[in-house]
């Protein structure tokens, strides 16, 4: 199998497609922040998401058992009892026991949280007290111990080895451990192959993350941040790139340079992978990456036999009809219903994954009645998800053609991320206001490339540009500094909100 790694650097954000066989599997998108909140999130413009903070208790919520803390910005981040539970000491008792959060925590007290989702509109940032420290091969647990593997290690006698390698290594540190304290490790699916010097490396490089933290812990006053995670080009590094990795693709100088002290430093084998993309066209028109983002933002996917699927999600579950459409099978009504299953057991496999859905996901299968003809389409579901990142749990298949199954939730869904509920024109959501101004910037980015020196004239809906002028001007000031355009906004009334324009001036 083929894989690369597309990083495409905006003013507004950091797009990352992982490519699979020339087509994209997963999307990863951060949307930078403005520069005010240096000091605050701990690196200016990035993603919360793995800083952990220094905070404050602000209220402890019993009816719904949550906590609100400070952690320096406009709004308390949210700790429910599930992610506060490891502060309990009657969570020792029994590891299924869910405590009262008043047991967890108090108001005013100053706890250690972790970032685990980004403040979305009125609602704060999500938080966990479980705090983690990521590295290459390994996963720093403080403050808890033992060792755990990540379930894509699927070879039995690799996990044996890599298991007895990292306690060899915690035993080399002797009885204080690692950081000098109590500590588990998680290893990683880049561990595979690694020597015990490999994981030692590692697990000292978090081990100093670690004591910085506890530094910046014990001479600060909450709330602050006392560690951020890495860049979003090195995290995608971190997380995405491994040996299997045929090439590292980015179309952003500075990002680029990022990308290679990272790799320098962390891993330097794979640092000729990593390559400067200059054209010709944009980075994300290799694969018609934007038209796959594109379609799985729609709830209906067509087949290539003529049948469909359509995927709709709402907040209990993903549910998904598969649709023989006008295809029929010379053979009978049991093949053509085998035939259309089994080519949407492979396209849902591909747009789950695609679409970033997590959670309890339903799929009504044309039924079926031969039992060796349902047991390929579940053979079809579990091979193909045995290349997924995301663990997932597939159940058998009903009298009634349902398959059940669950993946777990690691990021935001696409359709949560780049549209909002609209009922408007037919379709139930519509692109937000941010998701349209990052497409003009990238339009007018791409224009300014070529043809420069000319000035450029946009033109989008009201509101696009009033969140562009008045609330996230930094952005526009951004890619000014970065192609030096002239550039004109114009509201254009008749405009509808995913319709832009740009054209240079004669």
């Amino acid at each position: 199998m083929s894989e690369e790694v597309l990083i495409n650097v905006g003013p507004g954000e950091t797009r990352v497609a992982v490519v699979e066989n020339g087509r994209p599997v997963e999307i990863i998108l951060e949307r930078r922040m403005e520069d005010d909140l240096k000091g605050k999130t701990g690196r200016a413009g990035h993603s919360l998401l793995g800083n952990i903070f220094l905070g404050r208790v602000q209220r402890v919520l019993p009816g719904m058992q949550a906590a609100f803390v400070e952690i320096g910005l406009e709004r308390a981040g949210f700790l429910g009892a599930r992610e506060a539970k490891c502060l309990c000491e009657l969570a020792q008792l029994d590891e299924h026991i869910l405590p009262p959060i008043s047991a967890c925590v108090t108001e005013g007290q100053t706890i250690l949280v972790q970032a685990t989702k980004d403040p979305i509109g009125d609602k704060g940032a999500r938080l966990s007290a479980n705090v983690t420290i990521p590295g290459r091969l390994l996963v720093l647990v403080p403050n808890q111990s033992g060792v755990a593997l990540s379930r894509r290690i699927e070879d039995e006698a690799e996990r044996t080895r890599l298991t007895a390698l990292v306690e060899e290594m915690i035993a080399r540190f002797g009885s204080m451990g690692v950081t000098g304290e109590p500590a588990g490790f998680i290893v990683r699916t880049a561990a595979i192959g690694a020597t015990v010097d490999d994981i030692a490396a590692d697990a000292r490089m978090l081990a100093e993350e670690w004591r910085k933290v506890r530094e910046v812990e014990r001479r600060s006053n909450p709330p602050c941040v006392v560690f951020h995670d890495l860049d979003p080009v090195s995290k995608t590094l971190r997380d995405y790139v491994s040996s299997d990795t045929a090439r590292v693709l980015i179309d952003d100088a500075d990002a680029f340079g990022e990308a290679q002290r990272y790799a320098r430093r962390a891993m330097p084998e794979l640092l000729d992978r990593i390559q400067l993309f200059n054209g010709p066209g944009a980075l994300f028109s290799l694969y018609d990456i934007d038209g796959e983002i594109e379609q799985a933002l729609e709830p209906r996917v067509e087949l290539k036999s003529g049948g469909w699927i359509t995927v709709e999600t709402t907040e209990a579950l993903t549910a998904i009809d598969v649709n023989s459409g006008r295809y029929t099978a010379a053979t009978g009504l049991e093949e053509t219903s085998a035939k259309i299953n089994l080519e949407a057991a492979d396209e849902i496999i591909y747009q789950l994954r695609l679409r970033g859905t997590g959670g309890l996901i339903v799929i009504d299968f044309i039924h079926l009645n031969d039992p060796a003809n349902i047991e390929k389409v579940l053979d079809a579901l579990n091979t193909g998800f045995a290349h997924d990142r995301v663990p997932t749990q597939i159940s058998g298949m009903s009298e009634f053609g349902l398959v059940e199954m669950t993946r777990k939730r690691v990021r935001e869904p696409l359709t949560k991320l780049l549209t909002e509920p609209a009922y408007a024109n037919g379709r139930p959501r519509r692109k937000t206001c941010a998701t349209v101004a990052n497409e003009l910037l990238r339009k007018i980015a791409a224009e300014a490339h070529a043809v420069p020196g000319r000035a450029i004239i946009a033109r989008a809906s009201p509101d696009v540009v009033d969140w562009l002028e008045r609330g996230n001007s930094y952005l526009i000031d951004r890619l000014r500094q970065k192609v030096a355009v002239s550039l004109q906004l114009v509201m254009e009334p008749t405009f509808t909100r995913e319709r832009i324009d740009v054209a240079a001036v004669q």
